[in-house]
């Protein structure tokens, strides 16, 4: 816990520079930073000058095809833990630029709210970070060991060439990590579904469309019969681990509040999927002898991947399709199982304490359907959570913002977390 004499300095500073943060965003905002088709380069070459005006020194990384990563480090010179700060500097292509009702690199401030792409994901979460890192630096005699920003390139596209190449090449190692990603305000995010994203070729037997359906096997149907048929692993049976149950009951309440349809809140612990692709065939009087169906498939909490696709198999003999035959399957894009971290490990305790200091409310820590670096982090056995300022419904959609309250408030939780964090059994 932090004295409340240093609690109150901390706030305070926040507060006092909370015009330059909102600043800062707005700076990295005005940045391009889309990936596809990812140019990360800027980014990292603005957070090292803003980091080095306040005295902290960084270095770029760079991984294959050129993604450039930074790593900054904030070194008390005294031994004790090491706590990462993380955020991604890319963001996803702002799509159809005529539907905005702003630029998306805009970066204005109008009726409280902070605009542009990436506002919420996660660029005014990222200059939190670096506006904590700035004050704790003037603040590193009241703490032990290390802090390090890592700004990572490519979380959208799945964060091979960021994070989770920055871990396995042996850049990157700490005690904790805090993710600055978007969330609700009481509720950081403690832990997210696995996946297994799969594409699924079908096979069949052309002949000429006025012969069918006597004559010819069409690819196309059975990729139909498949696309139902998938839709049952939502039924697909799973042990739910028991040390995750309170977590799970908090989550769905959460879900429950936040969400218009209250049948959401069931889906943690049940597979989701979801057949965004499906293309086949070439001409309407052909009968199709291939289909390609691919399918967003989410993993809960006691499950994995392979038992999924094993289901998946299952699923698709009972309506007489055989693997190998009929189809074959390949993985798509990350598959992993769900991943979390204990309400109990002290990097969530630390956030918990500093969200209700800063927000006078209870807070929980909670289940994400969705997945992230985080689970590159566990993967490494680091104990990691994601809390950021969000305007949630605009991520990743037209018109992207966040409140400014929500991102000055949520680097004041930077600043306390960490020193509580490093302070710990002090």
């Amino acid at each position: 816990m932090i004295n409340p004499t240093l609690r109150s300095e901390l706030l305070a500073q926040v507060d006092k520079r909370g015009e330059e943060l909102i600043q800062l965003a707005s700076h990295l905002i005005q940045i391009p930073s889309e990936n596809p088709p990812g140019n990360s380069k800027p980014m990292a070459e603005a957070i090292s000058a803003y980091l080095q005006r306040h005295g902290i020194t960084s270095r770029e990384l760079v991984a294959p095809g050129e993604h450039v990563n930074l790593l900054a480090r904030l070194e008390t010179g005294r031994p004790g833990k090491r706590l990462i700060f993380c955020g991604h500097t890319d963001v996803v292509p702002a799509g159809d630029r005529s539907r905005w009702n702003f630029s998306p690199e805009s970066g204005e401030v109008r009726d409280g709210y902070l605009l542009g792409r990436g506002a919420s994901d996660m660029k005014a979460g990222l200059a939190g970070l670096m506006l904590a890192m700035a004050i704790l630096k003037q603040h590193e005699d009241e703490f032990s060991g290390e802090i390090i920003l890592a700004a990572a390139d490519d979380e959208e596209t799945g964060g091979k060439y960021g994070v989770e190449w920055l871990l396995a090449e042996g850049h990157l190692r700490g005690d904790a990590c805090l993710i600055a990603e978007p969330s609700s305000a009481l509720f950081p995010t403690i832990g997210q579904k696995g996946s297994a994203w799969t594409r699924l070729t079908f096979r069949g037997q052309p002949t000429h469309g006025s012969l069918a359906p006597i004559e010819g096997d069409s690819a196309t149907l059975k990729a139909a019969k498949a696309t139902v048929a998938l839709q049952q692993l939502f039924k697909m049976s799973v042990a739910f681990p028991e040390d995750l149950r309170p977590v799970l009951e908090v989550s769905r309440e959460y879900i429950r509040q936040n969400r218009a349809n209250p049948r959401t809140a069931e889906i943690l612990d049940h597979v989701s999927v979801n057949v965004g692709v499906l293309q086949g065939g070439n001409k309407a009087n052909i009968v199709a002898d291939q289909c390609v169906l691919e399918a967003d498939i989410r993993v809960p909490f006691g499950a994995t991947p392979e038992q999924v696709v094993a289901y998946i198999d299952k699923l698709l003999a009972e309506v007489g399709l055989e693997r190998g035959v009929d189809y074959e399957t390949e993985p798509m894009a990350f598959h992993g199982p769900a991943n979390y971290t204990l309400p109990s490990e002290p990097i969530v305790q630390a956030v918990l304490r500093s969200i209700e200091l800063v927000r006078g409310q209870q807070a929980h820590g909670v289940l994400q359907w969705a997945s992230s670096d985080a689970r590159y982090f566990r993967r490494f056995n680091i104990p990691v959570l994601q809390y950021g300022p969000a305007d949630l419904p605009s991520i990743h959609g037209l018109n992207e913002r966040v409140l400014v309250d929500e991102v000055i408030a949520a680097a004041k939780v930077f600043v306390l977390a960490a020193v509580d964090y490093l302070t710990e059994g002090k």
